[in-house]
């Protein structure tokens, strides 16, 4: 199993996906076509046109899901990329187009999966764990379980002294720890986890991450650390 799971693709002073060509490069290995996921965000045309150009570097061509029966697209390209956006939105799309299982058994018998924002959200096993406003129903939370454990992209650090009354994102992923019982990794901009196989590692520009357990206090994470112990995980929900 090959996964690159990025908080965000827009990292602090870089353009889209700049920050992560080598490591984009090394996971996609000799594949030369990728599926793009756009159904996060409104605009499928546009937002594949500029994750198309993001990737130009690369040397790989992309292809819009939406351009043919997606599914299908899935299935021709080498490798699946799943962008970023509102995940309400995209969990929506990926159950009605029949991409859930799709993905899933192309990830588990080896393509390549590039995660971002939202598309890194999805690859645990819930959706629980979005930034998100629920624009929009899905049929479930449930989503595609590549790794065993949750994951919280764009994680934001509580700042000293800000005057914001409502939760920061330590309460709310405490507050889901409360309910579940399951390590959550909250991924600062500019990180992201890598799989191969059984090794997961976290990798980025320095930022690190921070990881939070039921009846721990949150841990800080380095960028290097092996957090391959997580793969292990048992995930128990609503309990």
């Amino acid at each position: 199993m090959r996964l690159l799971l990025l908080s965000n693709s827009i990292a602090p002073g870089y353009g889209p996906l700049e920050h992560a060509h080598a490591v984009l490069r090394d996971v996609l290995g000799d594949a030369r076509t990728v599926a793009f996921v756009p159904f996060a965000l409104a605009d499928h045309d546009d937002y594949t046109k500029t994750v198309t150009d993001a990737l130009r570097p690369v040397g790989v061509e992309v292809v819009g899901a939406h351009t043919g029966e997606p599914a299908d697209v899935v299935n021709r390209a080498d490798a699946v990329f799943v962008g970023g956006g509102n995940t309400f939105r995209l969990v929506t799309a990926l159950y009605r187009h029949g991409l859930v299982e799709v993905i899933r058994r192309r990830v588990y018998t080896g393509m390549p999966y590039i995660g971002s924002s939202a598309g890194t959200n999805v690859a645990g096993p819930t959706m629980r764990t979005t930034n998100d406003m629920p624009i929009v129903q899905p049929p479930s939370f449930d989503t595609l379980g590549l790794v065993p454990f949750q994951i919280n992209p764009h994680y934001v650090d509580t700042i000293p002294g800000d005057t914001h009354m409502g939760e920061t994102r330590e309460r709310r992923l405490l507050e889901f720890l409360e309910e579940n019982d399951t390590p959550v990794v909250g991924l600062r901009e500019g990180t992201w986890l890598r799989r191969h196989d059984d090794l997961l590692t976290l990798g980025g520009i320095e930022a690190g991450a921070r990881l939070f357990r039921r009846d721990a206090d949150p841990a800080e994470l380095s960028t290097g650390t092996d957090l391959s112990p997580l793969l292990q995980t048992t995930p128990r929900f609503d309990v």
